[in-house]
């Protein structure tokens, strides 16, 4: 494999993450957000290959020493806040841009910050390092998995017809966004369990008592949001970002998001303190031995390490939960996401009406202009050296050996498919163009 060039050098990462402040839910999408955006989206990119090739983890250890994490974790809440107030609102209204481009790097955002906790917080100090602020991200996972149990598919057709056609996909899109946004919390959130022992003790009170989150993970166990069959009944799972067509004959090997729920479970409902902590009653523990259903010789042979969580099960399965102890815990509450709700209390249509205005509507020229900061942030060389898969057309999906060569960012697999797809990339090839 050959060398991959950096995102970002050290010396540069650091004046990024110097530089990081926490964000309002009004600045979002205008100029100095974009800026700031450029700078999250580049440590991600960096940090993601630093782990996948084992070398210098220097993001992760210039968000913990300049105390940044918190700060991550504050623009995570403050994304899903915009996503859950204010774009609806736009979405109802007749705004009709010229691009949803600009909202869609909004919606992005979240996907680079969470990313870029998921990479982090891999590691027990960074996981230290969040402060007080963890239990607002333990919240947050906790939001993220209940929309992973309550989402329906949605390849289903369920936008209003009436809808235009720009603002359907971005709706689209935003689905898509949050459901990465979901899986990705479900790795951060066993990250987290994973490291209980050294976080404050009310983390394990609102992971076990508060939540409930053993019972979660059984419902995410009993119906994996990341498996799924398409419209031919072919297999899909969700790897790495995206759908994937596996074969029958890997239909049981177990992927990343499965692993994690698995994992999970196995600390919460092994580790001796937790079921000290854990405060078991007639319903959850009915829930909870539901699991001896899928541990079967497939799975315990992939991860071994749950045949003493089977065991436990049977034994459980027999005998009265016994009676959780409770100690007296002066119990952190999250701050941050109230905050944001009450400092914003009755603005929701204003922040909305002054991002169409100002934000997401630019003119030409604006509009071009960050088009090159895009085009500079996701450029060819640094994206090319992220993803291992071979390139699939923008049309159809399939495997793809021919580049626009007008902007050199989308594939197609032949010329029809680039002639179908030209209507949705017309407007960012044009802007790509002209910036190349």
């Amino acid at each position: 494999m050959a060398e991959m060039s950096q995102i970002v050098l050290a010396s540069e990462a650091e004046l990024y993450v110097q530089a990081l402040k926490p964000n309002n839910i009004q600045d979002l999408g205008n100029a100095k957000w974009h800026v700031n955006h450029e700078h999250i989206e580049k440590l991600n990119m960096q940090a993601i290959m630093n782990a996948s090739m084992n070398t210098d983890e220097f993001v992760k250890e210039l968000l913990i020493s300049h105390e940044k994490i918190p700060i991550i974790i504050h623009d995570v809440l403050v994304s899903e806040i915009w996503r859950n107030k204010v774009l609806p609102l736009i979405l109802q209204s007749e705004f009709n841009p010229g691009t949803t481009l600009p909202m869609y790097m909004v919606l992005f955002h979240e996907v680079s910050l969470i990313s870029l906790l998921e990479t982090t917080l891999y590691y027990k100090e960074s996981c230290e390092a969040a402060g007080d602020n963890i239990i607002d991200l333990v919240d947050f996972c906790h939001r993220q998995i209940a929309y992973l149990i309550a989402r329906e598919d949605c390849d289903a057709e369920t936008t209003n017809e009436e809808t235009n056609s720009t603002l359907k996909e971005l709706i689209d899109q935003a689905e898509e966004i949050r459901f990465n946004v979901g899986v990705k919390a479900v790795s951060i959130l066993r990250y987290i369990i994973d490291h209980m022992s050294s976080l404050p003790l009310s983390v394990m009170t609102r992971i076990l008592n508060t939540h409930d989150i053993p019972v979660a993970l059984v419902q995410l166990a009993e119906r994996p949001p990341w498996i799924k069959r398409d419209k031919k009944g072919n297999l899909l799972k969700f790897i790495d970002g995206k759908w994937k067509s596996l074969p029958d004959s890997e239909r049981f090997h177990i992927t990343k998001n499965e692993g994690q729920v698995w994992l999970s479970l196995f600390h919460l409902l092994m580790d001796p303190e937790c079921r000290r902590k854990y405060e078991l009653n007639t319903y959850n523990k009915t829930q909870i031995l539901k699991l001896r259903g899928y541990l079967n010789e497939i799975l315990l042979d992939q991860i071994p390490n749950l045949i003493d969580l089977q065991r436990y099960l049977e034994h459980l399965a027999v005998v009265e939960p016994p009676m959780a102890k409770k100690d007296l815990v002066l119990e952190q509450v999250p701050e941050i996401r109230d905050k944001l709700l009450k400092e914003n209390k009755d603005m929701w249509g204003k922040i909305a009406k002054h991002q169409m205005k100002h934000c997401f509507n630019p003119s030409g020229q604006q509009l071009k202009n960050q088009a090159k900061i895009w085009a500079n942030t996701y450029s060819i060389e640094s994206l090319e050296g992220l993803i291992s898969d071979p390139p699939k057309c923008a049309n159809c999906g399939q495997s793809a050996s021919k580049r626009c060569s007008r902007c050199q960012n989308e594939w197609y697999c032949k010329r029809e498919c680039q002639v179908k797809h030209w209507s949705k990339h017309k407007v960012s090839c044009n802007l790509m163009a002209e910036k190349r």
